[in-house]
């Protein structure tokens, strides 16, 4: 057999190649030798001598599939008298079964005969293809060759544009009729679905070919009337569920009507009309109700009834804007909860109640915006904008919001020494920043924190420096390094007085000194610790017991760190003081001026309120506020009520107690009014620094500037510690200008410019 090019009678060698053609296009039984020999007469076609018979071949094979499906079209498939479109289970020859039939028969020999002219599509057709697309590149457009298909899909073409063309209308009426009675609730059987869904194919097979609009003819036939009859079906199903159901149970007929129709819609149609079907389905039965829907939401939210918010968001979720109600009802809910539960609570334990109820709410909220909502992020902000409100609320404008203060309350009575197990207090903590991070202003809160950890640094109250480090840590993740460092720093100036202690003992060793106390010292850096410059002026006279100890210190101190100054805070002192004037010895743990007072009673039993006064130098508040506390302990008895110059104070000689070593600092550690106070002044004026800081940085680095724009850079840079008001910020603007920072430019009173 050879290959080379001959010469071929046309007419004869068709001949035989068209019978093959009809056995294939009907799926009739081929001989495998014949389908052979009929592979190298499209062969000897394609590449006959003198001239190549390509063109003639496909003209040929063209005319004979146009009349092979207008013979279809007319003896098998076209309607006739015996259809019954009300048939939906098809048991009879209706125009959908006969289509179906001879569509599968057809494509299925299509698919066949492109496999036997495989020389002649890729040879032929192909090149003239890629020969078309060049000319229609330069401008020369050959309207001949841009027409040639490959045989397979010259096939599907000529089935659209004779059968579909002229049955597709009727075809596609008759589909919408089975639908509308799959819809109905009669039972179209697995038989009638296959047809249904073979021929809907059909419509996108015939033009799969195609590179761009390869959907064109399937939407324009069937998917464009199908949505349009499928909106107007459940337009009037919406019309007559909303006159006998409720909010509650028209939710629950449209998810079962949605779901019904995603199942229809993987059924029979093309992946590409699923979504728009659905969103057809839902203008008609939610998008046009939104106002029902949405009738309810307050009532669903406020009785937290889960199952009908659940429906109700998965209805909602996807028309824009439908959430809207639902989340302000959502918001205003949890805004409502979270001031009820806050607004009652009373007693010592105000901090604890405060954080613990409002986590309570935090909790409840975000595990049903789990269970319900699927976590959507708008609702999670919803219940973000929620908490934010109620725990930055504040009673009136005059007072101020004490949030932070009760949060750093909070953390403060779980650092302290307590039995409670260091995982239970580690778990607490950490779900204290969750409402750390919604006070807006932590720089309150960091005060407050950075007191109470100076006092139980300095008291040794805390439950476990590694808890202490962890919690500062947590800060520090929330709001930065800055946030953090002098908390940092005081961490340090603890370790380092340790070291420092050691190296003092160490040098009284080395020295053959002896004290006769006890002493523990803590150097602190006075820019790192909030201890605040109130107490530290006031008189005191040291007793003598205590002045070798301190004396040494002083010059072992300024030998080794030259040029730094010793300050004492005895009111922040305390010791332990061993009472051997009873029946029993007693160890009691006292403030440095109490353990004072009680020296003095060393040679005497008797003194007077004014000669204590005298000898200590103290002022009569102090006086007054430690005495009391002795008298109260009674360890001293006062000759009257009034602690006056002539009261006289005596050594309480029959004084007993159960315990033999306790504490009487308990009660001068206690925060006081006059301490908040100072806590929120200092507050005030440190905001006043950072925003004159701030002006000046936007100032320097834009030279010129609008107040409005301004005023929008220094809110955003504070919002990170506190939301200053546009008061204090037109202060510090006009304190900057009259300290000559900035001054206002001549184009107008609104306009800033930096003083270089």
């Amino acid at each position: 057999m050879s290959l080379k090019p001959k010469r071929v009678n046309f007419e004869e060698t068709w001949k035989e190649l068209k019978q093959t053609v009809k056995d294939v296009i009907t799926m009739g039984n081929v001989n495998k030798t014949i389908w052979n020999d009929r592979f190298l007469d499209v062969y000897s076609l394609c590449v006959a001598f003198p001239e190549p018979l390509a063109d003639k071949l496909y003209n040929e094979t063209k005319q004979f599939l146009e009349s092979h499906v207008h013979n279809l079209l007319a003896t098998k498939v076209a309607p006739s008298e015996n259809d019954n479109a009300n048939d939906y289970n098809m048991v009879n020859d209706t125009l959908l079964q006969r289509y179906y039939a001879a569509w599968i028969e057809y494509s299925q020999g299509v698919e066949y005969l492109n496999f036997l002219y495989m020389y002649l599509n890729q040879q032929h057709i192909k090149r003239n293809k890629h020969t078309a697309e060049v000319e229609f590149t330069y401008g020369q457009v050959g309207t001949e060759n841009q027409e040639l298909m490959e045989i397979g899909e010259l096939g599907l073409d000529i089935w659209r544009g004779c059968m579909i063309k002229s049955l597709g209308e009727e075809i596609v009426k008759q589909i919408l009729e089975a639908i509308y009675a799959d819809r109905i609730g009669n039972d179209l059987g697995s038989n009638s679905a296959q047809v249904i869904y073979g021929i809907i194919q059909s419509f996108v097979q015939v033009q799969n070919y195609k590179k761009k609009g390869n959907l064109n003819l399937y939407q324009e036939l069937f998917e464009a009337p199908m949505l349009a009859a499928s909106g107007e079906y459940y337009k009037s199903e919406a019309a007559q569920l909303l006159q006998r159901c409720t909010v509650s149970e028209y939710m629950e007929e449209v998810l079962k009507r949605l779901e019904d129709e995603n199942r229809r819609a993987h059924k029979f149609f093309h992946g590409s009309t699923i979504p728009k079907l659905r969103q057809e389905c839902e203008l008609r039965m939610i998008t046009d109700h939104l106002d029902f829907l949405h009738s309810d939401c307050k009532e669903m939210v406020s009785q937290e009834k889960r199952v009908d918010l659940h429906n109700m968001y998965v209805l909602l979720k996807p028309i824009p804007d439908g959430l809207k109600t639902l989340i302000q009802a959502f918001l205003d809910h949890i805004k409502n909860e979270g001031i009820e539960t806050i607004s009652t609570l009373k007693g010592d334990t105000i901090h604890i109640q405060f954080v613990e109820n409002m986590l309570k709410v935090h909790h409840k909220y975000e595990q049903m915006i789990a269970e319900l909502f699927k976590n959507d992020p708008l609702f999670l902000s919803a219940l973000d904008r929620a908490c934010a409100s109620v725990i930055n609320k504040r009673i009136n404008d005059k007072q101020q919001c004490r949030s932070a203060e009760l949060v750093a309350k909070y953390c403060d009575s779980l650092l302290k020494k307590s039995k409670t197990t260091e995982i239970e207090i580690d778990s607490k903590l950490t779900s204290s920043i969750t409402i750390f991070k919604y006070i807006e202003d932590k720089d309150v809160y960091q005060k407050f924190y950075s007191r109470m950890l100076a006092k139980r640094l300095i008291h040794e109250q805390s439950q476990s420096m590694d808890t202490e480090e962890a919690m500062i840590n947590r800060l520090k993740q929330a709001c930065g390094y800055e946030f953090t460092n002098k908390l940092h720093r005081m961490f340090t100036d603890i370790s380092v007085s340790t070291d420092l202690n050691n190296k003092f003992n160490a040098h009284l060793k080395d020295k053959n000194v002896e004290l006769g106390i006890n002493l523990s010292i803590k150097v602190l850096q006075a820019g790192a610790w909030p201890l605040g410059p109130t107490q530290t002026t006031i008189p005191f006279a040291i007793p003598h017991e205590f002045e070798k100890a301190i004396r040494m210190f002083e010059t072992f101190y300024h030998e080794n760190f030259n040029g730094r100054k010793l300050t004492w805070l005895h009111y922040l002192c305390q010791g332990e003081l061993k009472l051997s004037y009873l029946k029993k010895p007693y160890i009691i743990t006292m403030q440095t001026y109490q353990m004072a007072i009680l020296l003095l009673f060393e040679n005497v039993d008797v003194m007077t309120c004014k000669e204590i006064q005298e000898t200590l130098e103290l002022n009569a508040d102090t006086f007054q506020k430690h005495m009391q506390s002795l008298i109260e302990s009674k360890l001293l008895l006062a000759s009257s009520e009034q602690l006056e110059g002539s009261t006289e104070i005596k050594l309480n000689l029959d004084y007993s107690n159960k315990r033999t070593k306790f504490k009487i600092t308990a009660a001068l550690q206690r925060e006081t009014p006059q301490e908040v106070e100072h806590t929120m002044s200092a507050v005030d004026e440190d905001r006043k620094l950072y925003l004159q800081a701030a002006i000046v940085r936007i100032m320097k680095s834009r030279k010129i500037l609008k107040h409005n724009a301004l005023i929008q850079e220094i809110l955003s840079q504070s919002k990170v510690t506190f939301a200053p008001t546009i008061s204090m910020i037109k202060k510090c603007i006009e304190s900057l200008i009259d300290k000559q920072y900035i001054e206002r430019t001549s184009t107008g009173s609104d306009e800033y410019s930096y003083v270089a």
